[in-house]
């Protein structure tokens, strides 16, 4: 696993956007012109995409990816990571088990969230290629988000498990990104402070002058 495409970690789907699909593009390209490093389709929500229509959807956003050279990673839905191709499928605590499908997915990236210091010891025996940690400050972009688990986690967790990839998640802003990086996390994995900004592609230019 490179860290390096850890480092701005973009995640969101058409329901993100009040516009939906079209906007969503838009955005997708913006902030890949602007220096995402990696890229997480979404696609979950009352509103998200289903069926053709979210297939379809997914294969435009990883056309997009691949022009610009980044890894395309599928959030919880391995049926489409495999249709696809993905370069990678993220999961979380409650969704399918890694054991269940890391067969299926040889050489690919597999991340899993975390919250707990025994669930990054668990992530270290499947041997997932990197960890997501948060939420590390409150998010509203996520309604079922835990608690807080706050950046000095990130320092613990690297102390517990140093060759761990860690990228970090929740409610991460210009403003406090670089207090997350200091204390440790490889890389930033933002949602809204790219798909809600004015601008995106001048947004994602910021995070890299931090």
């Amino acid at each position: 696993m490179r860290t390096d495409y850890l480092k701005l970690y973009f995640i969101m789907g058409s329901q993100n956007f009040p516009a939906g699909e079209t906007q969503a593009l838009q955005v997708l390209e913006q902030a890949l012109q602007g220096g995402i490093t990696c890229f997480q389709l979404r696609e979950k929500g009352d509103t998200a995409l289903t069926g053709a229509a979210s297939i379809r959807f997914a294969q435009k956003c990883q056309v997009l990816c691949h022009r610009y050279q980044v890894p395309f990673i599928v959030n919880d839905n391995i049926e489409l990571a495999l249709q696809l191709d993905a370069d990678g499928i993220h999961v979380g605590q409650d969704d399918a088990a890694v054991s269940s499908f890391k067969n299926k997915f040889p050489n690919k990236i597999i991340g899993l969230s975390v919250h707990t210091l025994s669930e990054l010891e668990l992530a270290v025996q499947q041997d997932v290629n990197y960890v997501g940690i948060g939420p590390i400050f409150a998010t509203a972009s996520k309604n079922d988000a835990k608690k807080p688990c706050g950046v000095d986690f990130i320092t613990e967790a690297k102390r517990h498990c140093p060759t761990m990839p860690i990228v970090a998640i929740g409610g991460i802003t210009l403003d406090n990104a670089a207090s997350v990086l200091a204390h440790g996390a490889d890389g930033l994995s933002v949602i809204s402070a790219i798909s809600a900004a004015n601008d995106p592609q001048a947004a994602t230019r910021q995070f890299h002058h931090l």
